[in-house]
């Protein structure tokens, strides 16, 4: 690369966010615990007042921790501004909020992340925006379904537990002929994979926790967007007193330098995962975006540069007893909710409980799975260990 020319995003994941030479050469940004800010002055501290002040106030509003954070993760989406939040769902909730007033109406995927639906058809019906949900897969028809006080269409790619790819760029296009603004969710994808913002998507938000941190011990969000939208953002989460601690901040711009390495590895596990599960006979479908029978998979070839660690796959019908012993007995994937760590995980689902728009008719029990970091060969063996136990139950 020549020396000015712009970084790729595996340079700006090492490098971004840092100033070592400002920092007494320290490698890693420090870590401030702060509240209080002293000013020296009358002058500074009404300085520091001003809207467009742009140093530190109060710890609530961010410190050099935080700040390096945001910087890094905007530097590697080629966005203008980050905000880093709580949670995942905090960022999604900021983001939403950020866009919409009472008698607003919201467009949503049908689907999308169970937290989100709740979200939007309790917290913001209860003061008054609508939302509608919608089959994704059917991007011709979103022109039809927005109305004038249409301020949102909020998209996630691919789908919660069914992984469906749909066409993000032909829905940002009529989203934005309307006026409204795309929100979407890319924790799957991250912005190594998936190029939100050159696809027509005006605000991402992302789960920290997933593949940032990648080591299941944090909890936050990032909101992650162009100037166009940034001071509405950051208003929003300013008023509602959110941030994250100190440690958090560290663990994950810590998890952030890695990422790249370790989203190759879950990639490639989940790969060989899917399609050694496609010649299973125990199995009736593979729901991954790389596989040509997971709806979507072209849209996900032409727009995506890879595919992350979680995916699902739908056994063919079992009883409880029999879906019991193949989970019990499993030795390196855990069960229980979130993914993006360095560890493998397994999940039954129910997509017909959380869609409106849309349908799920399979008859057998939906298994989302994260491959972690562990030997490819570990992990297919303790799968078949689970199909043998179905076969041996009576």
């Amino acid at each position: 690369m020549k020396r000015g020319a712009e970084p790729r995003k595996k340079t700006l994941i090492t490098h971004a966010g840092r100033a070592p030479h400002a920092n007494h050469g320290v490698v890693n940004p420090p870590v401030f615990h702060a509240s209080t800010i002293l000013k020296p002055s009358l002058d500074a501290l009404e300085t520091s007042r001003k809207p467009d002040f742009k140093g530190y106030r109060y710890g609530r509003r961010g410190t050099p921790t935080t700040r390096s954070f945001e910087e890094a993760v905007a530097a590697v989406y080629g966005a203008d501004d980050c905000v880093a939040v709580s949670s995942g769902l905090s960022a999604i909730c900021c983001a939403i909020l950020s866009q919409v007033s009472a008698g607003d109406h919201i467009l949503m995927t049908d689907n999308v992340y169970l937290p989100t639906r709740k979200f939007a058809a309790g917290f913001l019906q209860r003061f008054g925006v609508e939302t509608t949900f919608f089959d994704p897969m059917q991007p011709a028809a979103l022109a039809g379904m927005i109305r004038p006080d249409t301020r949102v269409v909020y998209l996630e790619a691919p789908g919660t537990m069914t992984f469906e790819i749909c066409d993000i760029p032909a829905l940002a296009k009529t989203a934005r002929e309307h006026d409204a603004t795309v929100i979407m969710d890319n924790t799957w994808a991250t912005a190594l994979y998936f190029d939100a913002f050159g696809h027509g998507v005006d605000i991402v938000v992302e789960a920290v926790t997933k593949y940032i941190c990648g080591h299941s011990d944090v909890m936050m969000g990032a909101i992650v967007s162009q100037e166009a939208h940034a001071a509405s953002i950051r208003d929003c989460v300013m008023m509602q007193g959110n941030c994250p601690g100190p440690d958090d901040l560290y663990l994950a711009q810590r998890g952030l330098r890695t990422m790249a390495v370790r989203l190759a590895e879950n990639q490639a596990n989940a790969l060989e995962l899917a399609h050694w599960l496609e010649a299973r006979p125990e199995v009736a479908r593979v729901l991954h975006p790389a596989l040509p029978s997971c709806p979507g998979h072209k849209i996900w070839k032409r727009d995506f540069t890879g595919a992350s660690g979680l995916f699902s796959f739908v056994l063919k019908p079992v009883s409880r007893a029999a879906l019991a012993a193949f989970l019990d007995g499993l030795e390196f994937y855990g069960m229980g909710a979130s993914w993006g760590g360095y560890e493998s995980l397994i999940l039954p689902g129910d997509p017909a409980a959380a869609r409106s728009a849309t349908s799920w008719d399979e008859p057998g029990q939906l298994l989302r799975i994260h491959a972690g970091l562990e030997d490819i060969a570990d992990l297919k063996a303790d799968l078949e260990a689970g199909f043998e136990r179905i076969e041996a139950l009576p």
